[in-house]
């Protein structure tokens, strides 16, 4: 379904062991805290992407929908779950943050204003707690790191609801726009989608998350240009396993035939989870930390501050609330 991936996703030598200054190095001892969310219309295959990207079953399938209710959009809802990994020898402990019920709906303004909203608390805890006279040292950090925005895969270009969501969030989150349900395309349609989909986002000037931001590293430059070629990237999720003369294999199985989620050249999700997981992760954590977050307090300071939210130094520092709306 799409051409060979870049160099990027071939473990070499270079990347796949951290320099001993890099931040990736630093953590694989105490481990990376990494927070995702996942945005897009229900049946674009946001739980099987999740299984899929942390190779176990973390979402189990919903429940068959109620007949007599089938026909009413619920409202959204923040969905959280929490996985250890371990990449490479790197410990990440991810978190999820699913959005079910996002644009099911006629008007999708108050979700656009949750969305934020959520996002916005997370960098006003931070705020909060680094004016704390004694901090937590054992503060969680909340902030979401990368968007994944799933697109419809319509064959024509963005909606409205895309063109609204990337325009809200992009100044406080690296979105990483992904079509979903790519195997519903042909190879020349799917070309096409991907085409009218960057002429979109040139056109109306969207912030997406921009993989050539650190423009320090010649050579990673020339990698993550490769890599903007790919956006948006195609994503067919697996729903089984089998075996076959190269040993397990990812798959996705059709009356037709299957698709191995794996090959690059079937698919983006190989290369998309290396980026999440592997050669782009500390590169999302720090734009999060030291661009998006301090543009946020600059603004937010200039404007008046905290408001309500109290800071003081006497709060248990064993203490930790919780975002979570739910936790597996």
């Amino acid at each position: 379904m799409a051409p060979s991936a870049p160099s990027i996703n071939s473990t070499n030598s270079r990347m796949a062991t951290p320099r001993p200054s890099s931040y990736r190095y630093k953590s694989e001892k105490r481990g990376m805290t990494y927070n995702i969310m996942l945005v897009g219309q229900s049946g674009l295959g946001r739980r099987t992407f999740l299984n899929t990207l942390c190779e176990r079953e973390v979402i189990a399938p919903a429940e068959p929908p109620n007949p007599d209710t089938a026909n009413v959009a619920d409202p959204m809802r923040f969905d959280t779950y929490e996985v250890n990994l371990e990449e490479e020898g790197t410990r990440i402990s991810l978190t999820v943050i699913d959005t079910p019920g996002f644009g099911d709906g006629l008007d999708n303004t108050e979700c656009f204003k949750q969305l934020q909203d959520y996002i916005e608390a997370q960098f006003d805890e931070v705020l909060v707690e680094e004016s704390r006279i004694k901090r937590n040292r054992r503060y969680r950090d909340h902030r979401i790191h990368t968007l994944i925005y799933f697109i419809t895969p319509t064959g024509h270009s963005l909606r409205e609801l895309d063109i609204e969501l990337i325009k809200r969030l992009g100044e406080y989150v690296n979105i990483i726009p992904v079509i979903g349900r790519a195997d519903s395309l042909t190879v020349e349609e799917l070309a096409t989608f991907k085409q009218n989909v960057m002429r979109d986002i040139d056109y109306y000037k969207l912030p997406l998350y921009n993989f050539c931001w650190d423009e320090s590293d010649s050579e990673a430059l020339k990698e993550n240009r490769e890599i903007m070629d790919y956006t948006p990237f195609s994503v067919v999720t697996c729903d089984e396993v089998i075996d076959n003369e190269y040993g397990a294999v990812r798959v996705r199985r059709y009356p037709w035939g299957s698709i191995e989620i794996d090959d690059e050249g079937q698919c983006d999700f190989a290369l998309l989870r290396y980026i999440l997981l592997n050669s782009h992760i500390a590169d999302l954590i720090n734009y999060t930390e030291d661009v998006l977050y301090e543009n946020y307090r600059t603004k937010k300071l200039e404007v008046g501050g905290f408001g309500d939210q109290e800071v003081d130094g006497d709060d248990d520092e064993d203490d930790e609330e919780p975002v979570a709306a739910k936790k597996e």
